[in-house]
């Protein structure tokens, strides 16, 4: 029967019957055990007169447990984007709790400053810069500031909105309406994109909502943006790759108010859609080390609305 689980470092659970020993000389052991669905590999060191667990002796769960913070991000620079909105400020609280050093941006500084504030009283370190991420002046002179005063940028984050209008069927919309979201997805994030990876020295991360493979009506532009955003990542992430720059899209089906009904759920395989924390967990997952071959990809958070 397997031991009770404590959680050990960054890289998993650790059962207490797995390692029972230590040798006496304080040398490194390596056990791995099948826990759930992760393969853990533990080591131990420690020396001979203080350590607790010395030979022949079965170490007590008290002894044995210490805080499990993992702690993903730690020491990046990431830019979020559209830092104010509900995707973009849910993220960039996850990129802050993971370690981050995270900059904000946006159209609107008090709302802005309504996100930062919140990180900051988690403890977090947080910037804020207004600006339009369709004026490439701008955003390459921001993304310079950043990675002068970081010594470079390992995240990018585009949740900018798209400026879209839905609800009406493509045969009674106007062209200019229907390619204006278009425009702008691309537009911004082509922006966003191309200043940051300037200074992803040794490797970095650009993360964007995309995707576009459903068949929804009346969803306007949003629908062909979302796609063309796709085709956009996948050659960033064909000419990026050899600098060691990932590039992946995430495809969220929407996320429902907290603690509100979500009948929009009706119909997806797991009968509800991802919250904000959800998606902003995925992002934190891509943007780390733990996804290091993850490129040219898009991250499925349909909840089965989107079959792959």
């Amino acid at each position: 029967m397997l031991g009770p689980e404590v959680p050990f470092g960054s890289l998993g659970v650790l059962r207490h019957d797995v390692v029972e020993e230590l040798d006496g000389r304080g040398a490194a052991h390596e056990e791995r055990r099948r826990t759930g669905e992760e393969s853990v590999q533990v080591v131990l060191t420690g020396p001979p007169t203080d350590d607790p667990c010395r030979p022949g002796r079965s170490v007590p769960v008290a002894e044995r447990r210490r805080e499990w913070k993992p702690v993903l991000l730690e020491n990046r620079t990431a830019i979020v984007h559209g830092g104010s909105g509900n995707v973009g400020s849910a993220v960039a609280r996850a990129f802050a709790r993971e370690g981050a050093e995270v900059h904000l941006t946006g159209r609107t500084r008090a709302t802005l400053e309504e996100t930062a504030d919140d990180i900051r009283r988690q403890g977090g370190v947080v910037h804020v810069a207004t600006l339009d991420a369709t004026d490439r002046d701008a955003v390459e002179a921001h993304a310079a500031t950043v990675a002068e005063q970081a010594g470079g940028i390992d995240v990018c984050f585009n949740a900018t909105s798209n400026d879209d209008i839905q609800g009406t069927p493509l045969l009674d919309m106007q062209v200019d309406d229907v390619m204006q979201p278009v425009a702008k997805a691309v537009t911004a994030t082509l922006i966003v994109a191309t200043a940051a990876s300037r200074h992803m020295h040794g490797g970095g991360v650009i993360l964007v909502m995309g995707g576009g493979r459903e068949a929804i009506r009346d969803l306007g532009g949003s629908h062909i943006a979302w796609a063309a955003l796709a085709g956009l990542c996948r050659q960033l992430a064909a000419e990026l790759g050899p600098r060691g720059v990932r590039v992946a899209w995430l495809l969220s089906p929407g996320s429902p108010d907290p603690g509100q009904p979500d009948p929009e759920a009706d119909g997806l395989l797991l009968a509800r859609r991802p919250s904000y924390a959800e998606v902003a967990n995925a992002a934190v997952f891509v943007s780390s080390d733990w996804a290091a071959t993850m490129t040219a990809t898009e991250i499925n958070l349909t909840a089965g609305a989107v079959a792959d």
